[in-house]
């Protein structure tokens, strides 16, 4: 689902104002206008054509394997539509502080960088931290977590009409739960004189009312906050509902269903169909009055975001004719059906972005980023329960409605849903859990006005049960533009712009790949590597690893794929102590990560 981080509420972003530059801050590059000269003990470096940056003064330079640059390195804006952006480079938080009070997706927080030292090639490798077993717990059972910001506070809305808060992303409190009109997240929706959100579904299998994937967006014209989400009885015969409040909290009241799936001949008059298309076209959406749920979506999962030039747009889908898109009116909340009929277009349900065939593929989620140019499609696949190999991909697009590919350039439009899109994480053990993460996924994720971005999602565990809870880890990007999630939970880490020293890079690493081809419920195992000195891997896997000074930037290639991340240090979830680790995304799709740890 989906918190589209500061959401086109504020006016405008502006930088500090100072008589130079701060450090790790913008001071040259294309039509900027700012100041060009940096503070004490620091110079304007030139990165690139678009960016040059603050760095120390006395930092040496030591350059990497191959004495390469970044590659494609590219400035990064804070991801507010329409709205000024602030510059970042090479994953480096900045200051941005919004000119008014009006509630956002994402407040600032002024984390500044840590600088951790130069890339010296002499200095002797730590040694791996020792971790104790961790006894994390989020403190409550939220699924498909959609995350949104407003003041200090962090939610994430889930099915089953469950809420949680957070402060910092690592303790969550309950706010409301169950599907029930006890439930004081909606006042309307179980109303005694009307079920509509209901009325075309029915009742699911057991017998009750589903209430699946919310999301939740400010909406500025409208002047409300705006929950977008799911009823279902079978897995094609859903809709999709909205519902607006004025506080963040609710409650929300009942506005509308505004899109259907699952229906044929003697259900298609309880849906809006003939109204948006000027007609009905049985052959087309059910021929021998059967629901095409092969072409056509199930109508779950939606998912709000705000593009780069202030458009608002629905994602949405699971299982069926895949994921689709559809333009929305920011003065309604409702789409625009302003596409016709062509080859994965459809009036009604809009334009088709991956999936179909009723492969595995669900839980939608685009997340704008200004600063690489991107919009990143994250997707669920396989089935949810622990065994089922639930997992997160990830595509990329420069325009919101696609095309999505993947590290091999590829679209999912046909053909097995494994072989496409990177895998960002499926299950996996790594040392200090209790038990191997199963099924990590329907995600959401955000871009804070720190810059930081977070994915948010939620997993089960591998102790023979379907308990879950709600994940965060922070993602970072690569030199080629594509995030890469951090091993552990987050806790609170800032990442250094300068990167790290070779005794920090260099040592022994507990490695666990997250393999694109596998969909099931193998664990991904950790083995161990050392990341030599001389820049080569031995131990289990050989290869060679390379870094880019002064940067985060690192490549390591093993069995003839090549991997691109960063370094960086977080803490453990037992919280043992500060710990060196790297996330990096491979040409194949795979992901591999690594953390100095025993």
């Amino acid at each position: 689902m989906r918190l589209n981080t500061i959401i086109g509420i504020l006016s405008t972003i502006k930088l500090a104002s100072a008589a130079c530059a701060g450090p790790y801050a913008q001071c040259g590059g294309a039509n900027f206008s700012g100041s060009k000269c940096c503070v004490d003990g620091y110079k304007c470096k030139n990165m690139n054509e678009w960016y040059s940056q603050c760095v120390q003064s006395s930092t040496p330079f030591v350059q990497s394997k191959n004495n390469a640059a970044p590659a494609n390195a590219a400035p990064v804006f804070n991801n507010v539509p329409v709205f000024n952006n602030a510059p970042v480079y090479n994953n480096a938080p900045v200051n941005n502080t919004p000119v008014n009070n009006a509630p956002a997706k994402s407040a600032p927080v002024n984390n500044a960088p840590v600088n951790n030292g130069a890339n010296a090639a002499n200095s002797a490798p730590s040694p791996a931290l020792t971790l104790k077993t961790s006894n994390y717990s989020a403190g409550v059972s939220v699924h498909d977590p959609s995350i949104v910001k407003n003041g200090n506070k962090y939610y994430i809305f889930g099915s089953h009409m469950d809420t949680a808060f957070s402060t910092d992303l690592r303790t969550w409190k309950k706010l409301y739960t169950g599907v029930n009109e006890n439930n004081r997240m909606f006042s309307n929706l179980f109303s005694k004189s009307n079920y509509a959100p209901f009325s075309y579904v029915g009742k699911n299998e057991a017998g009750g009312y589903s209430v699946w994937a919310p999301d939740v967006i400010y909406n500025p014209k409208m002047k409300k906050w705006v929950q977008y989400f799911c009823t279902t009885s079978t897995f094609i015969k859903s809709n999709l509902c909205y519902a607006t409040a004025d506080n963040i909290e609710g409650p929300y009241t009942y506005q509308g269903t505004f899109l259907y799936s699952g229906f044929v001949g003697n259900t298609v008059g309880q849906t809006n169909l003939k109204t948006i298309t000027g007609g009905i076209d049985g052959n087309r959406y059910y021929p021998n009055n059967s629901y095409n749920f092969h072409v056509y979506p199930n109508a779950i999962d939606p998912s709000v975001f705000y593009d780069f030039n202030g458009r608002l747009w629905m994602v949405y889908g699971s299982w069926s004719g895949g994921i689709y898109i559809l333009e929305l009116n920011e003065s309604t909340g409702l789409p625009k059906h302003n596409i016709n009929n062509g080859n994965n277009t459809d009036k009604y349900f809009g334009k088709k972005l991956a999936g179909g065939n009723h492969q595995s593929i669900e839980g939608p989620y685009i997340l704008p980023h200004s600063g690489s140019g991107y919009y990143y499609l994250f997707v669920s696949y396989g089935g949810l329960t622990s065994n089922g190999g639930y997992q997160i991909r990830m595509f990329r697009s420069k325009n919101p409605d696609g095309p999505y590919v993947d590290a091999r350039g590829r679209q999912f439009m046909g053909g097995k849903n494994a072989d496409y899109g990177v895998k960002v994480m499926g299950n996996y053990n790594l040392p200090g859990l209790t038990k191997a993460y199963m099924a990590p996924g329907h995600n959401s994720a955000f871009r804070d006005t720190d810059n930081k971005v977070y994915l948010v999602y939620h997993t089960r565990f591998n102790d023979g049960a379907e308990f879950h809870e709600p994940r965060v880890h922070q993602m970072f990007l690569n030199q080629d533009g594509w995030l890469c999630a951090a091993p552990y939970a987050y806790s609170g880490e800032t990442i250094s712009p300068t990167g790290y020293s070779m005794g920090d890079m260099a040592g022994s690493y507990k490695i666990v790949f997250h393999y694109h081809t596998k969909v099931n419920g193998d664990i991904s195992n950790s083995y161990t590597v050392k990341l030599e000195s001389n820049l080569s891997v031995t131990g289990k896997y050989t290869g060679s690893w390379e870094y880019t000074a002064n940067t985060n930037f690192m490549t390591i290639k093993i069995n003839n794929v090549t991997y691109k991340g960063v370094f960086l240090k977080q803490q453990d979830e037992g919280k043992t102590g500060t710990l060196v680790a790297f996330t990096a995304v491979g040409d194949n799709n795979d992901t591999i990560w690594g953390v100095k740890a025993n």
